[in-house]
């Protein structure tokens, strides 16, 4: 499959370590290595401190790894978005062999090392994790349909099933649920990023929901994807894998989702620059995740 172009002029410089960090997009890195942190704090059973921060490592470089990749394929588009447009690749500051490079070995590293240090197992959904992010969501489902970032979105529900496994070198139904937590969590997420910078993705071509289906159905979709998030954040409660704290705090936290969610639901606001509502749910949404996740480790943490 040919590669997607770039037309950015280079600068003839050598890249600098801040254009290497940038392709592993540290902002997005954060909420990645800390689902897998929760995961391998809340996993039964012991893991020495070395080997913890190792797995944890090895999750931040895999999801680093997928980020330089992605741009690395993706940079005719992001030359075309106000958003992105600055990245090391589109802004010429890099040369294309050089992110593809950096992104293969920082991928093999991550997957071997998790392989060596903890387990095969842990090293497979790691491998899988990268492959997906890269060839399904970004080479195959990217560019070709609106339902992109619901299928993509499971390569970032991964981190806290790795964790949970790097510990217990097998998978249980909690960790199940974290993933589907993060897999209906995505949609929602992005769509309403979506909805407020969708003239972005329009001059890119990328066929988002917002793009195609325009954003009264966004907006539907968005909080038809949040209510049975709520209901599989909440789940491990009654079914008895996490105690009250996490439960209520769940609970509290799904239902200030849900109405944020249904805020962008009725809204009809069609400046992109007014849209509250759209903002709101986005900036919550992270908040949300990260809450979520703590109240899973402190609640397990508080029972040990």
């Amino acid at each position: 499959m040919a590669t997607a172009p770039i037309e950015a002029p280079l600068t003839g410089m050598p890249a600098e370590w801040r254009d290497f960090l940038a392709l592993t997009k540290p902002r997005v890195m954060t909420l990645v290595v800390f689902t897998g942190l929760c995961g391998l704090l809340a996993a039964p059973g012991h893991i020495h401190p070395v080997l913890g921060f190792t797995a944890i490592l090895c999750i931040a470089l895999g999801a680093g790894a997928a980020a330089a990749l992605n741009q690395w394929y993706e940079a005719d588009l992001d030359a075309k978005m106000k958003r992105t447009r600055n990245r090391p690749l589109p802004a010429g500051r890099m040369e294309r062999p050089a992110a593809l490079q950096f992104g293969v070995a920082l991928a093999a590293f991550s997957v071997i090392v998790m392989g060596l240090a903890l387990n095969l197992l842990a090293a497979a959904i790691l491998a899988v994790s990268i492959l997906f992010y890269v060839l399904v969501y970004t080479v195959w489902l990217k560019r070709r349909t609106p339902q992109n970032i619901v299928i993509g979105g499971a390569a970032g529900a991964f981190p806290a099933l790795i964790g949970w496994t790097a510990v217990t070198g097998h998978v249980d139904l909690l960790p199940v649920m974290l993933f589907l937590l993060v897999f209906l969590w995505t949609p929602p997420h992005v769509w309403s990023l979506s909805l407020f910078i969708y003239s972005d993705y329009g001059a890119a071509g990328v066929p988002m929901m917002s793009v195609v289906a325009g954003a009264k159905a966004t907006r539907l979709q968005a909080l038809l994807y949040a209510l049975p998030m709520a209901a599989v954040a909440i789940a491990p409660w009654p079914l008895g894998l996490a105690g009250a704290i996490y439960g209520i705090a769940a609970t509290l936290l799904s239902l200030v989702f849900l109405g944020l969610a249904a805020r962008v639901g009725v809204s009809r606001v069609a400046d992109q620059a007014l849209m509250k509502a759209e903002r709101h749910l986005f900036a919550y949404s992270i908040i949300y995740l990260f809450a979520v996740f703590g109240a899973l480790v402190v609640d397990r943490l508080w029972v040990a």
